[in-house]
């Protein structure tokens, strides 16, 4: 019979801290809370001033009044927060997060919490250019441009430290994965390229940056790549690289043109029995029209003036 070693505590992993996600603070409007701290500042001038003039030393009683109302109308006017629209307040009481105020205005809270401020507009985060190894070594230089925005403001103060340099950081960290996984060019029919997959290449490194930024509470709404281009020590090799394949392309179409013309031309002469001809002079029919047809320079023509053969 065997017996199972007592499972160590210290050895267990310590529990993950609960995620902190947004909601919503309590808050009532704020105006109405303004003009009752100025009631309340005026109150307890008045009441100083009357304690004083009563009796001409100061009354305890009307004096503690005054205190009291003065102490109740600053925490009043502490409390007043105003918020902007595209900002938001994270509401923080005593270490502990109390939720988050989006709504515009003038707006009233617990005096003893401290509200810190998040921007919830719309932002653009232009990447410096990278130099990096694409799929097939090559190095590239290489920049984005991010839209995005703070969805959770909880996570974005909560879940990271100093959550624009995260998202500059973690941007740039995708950038640089998504280069490096695909060639400037493609090889073959259906690889994916940077240079000729722009839609597919932008919207995999959304979804990357989208994937890594997430826990900090932000949304990516759109990126594009802002440089795109061979480094300068082999920009004039692949330069030269892409003049050739454009030239056996370019070739590749000029044969084919001129092959389909020289059947065109034996087929018609063929059908409408213009001329009688043998193997050997369609031989050199056809060698004189590829000639032709395919010649980068005017060809001068010999006129034949004696027979056929």
């Amino acid at each position: 019979m065997t017996t199972q070693a007592p499972v160590r505590t210290d050895q267990l992993p310590a529990p993950a801290p609960a995620p902190v996600a947004e909601y919503k603070a309590w808050s009532t409007h704020g105006i109405k809370v303004l003009v009752a701290g100025i009631v309340g500042l005026i109150a307890a001038a008045a009441l100083g001033w009357y304690a004083g003039k009563r009796t001409g030393d100061t009354d305890p009683a009307l004096a503690w009044a005054g205190a009291v109302v003065l102490i109740a109308a600053v925490l009043l006017l502490v409390g007043l927060t105003s918020v902007v629209p595209g900002q938001a307040r994270v509401i923080q009481l005593f270490g502990k997060y109390r939720g988050t105020i989006r709504d515009s205005g003038l707006q009233w809270v617990n005096p003893f919490t401290r509200r810190i401020k998040v921007s919830t507009r719309i932002r653009n985060l232009e990447t410096a250019q990278a130099k990096v190894n694409d799929a097939d070594g090559n190095p590239i230089e290489i920049a984005a441009v991010v839209v995005w925005e703070v969805q959770d403001t909880a996570k974005a103060i909560y879940a990271v430290d100093e959550y624009t340099k995260f998202v500059a950081i973690q941007t740039e960290t995708a950038v640089r994965h998504v280069a490096s996984s695909y060639p400037y060019t493609s090889h073959s029919e259906g690889e994916l390229s940077l240079r000729e997959n722009v839609a597919e290449i932008t919207g995999q490194l959304s979804a990357e940056i989208a994937d890594r930024v997430r826990s900090a509470g932000v949304a990516i709404i759109e990126s594009r790549l802002t440089r795109l281009s061979y480094a300068a020590e082999i920009a004039q090799a692949m330069l030269r690289q892409q003049q050739a394949s454009a030239v056996v392309a370019a070739r590749h179409r000029i044969v084919e043109g001129a092959v389909g013309m020289v059947q065109m031309a034996l087929k018609r002469l063929e059908e409408e029995n213009v001329v009688q001809l043998d193997e050997e002079r369609k031989a050199a029919m056809v060698s004189n029209l590829l000639v032709v047809l395919c010649s980068e320079q005017a060809t001068q023509q010999v006129v034949n003036t004696g027979s056929l053969y």
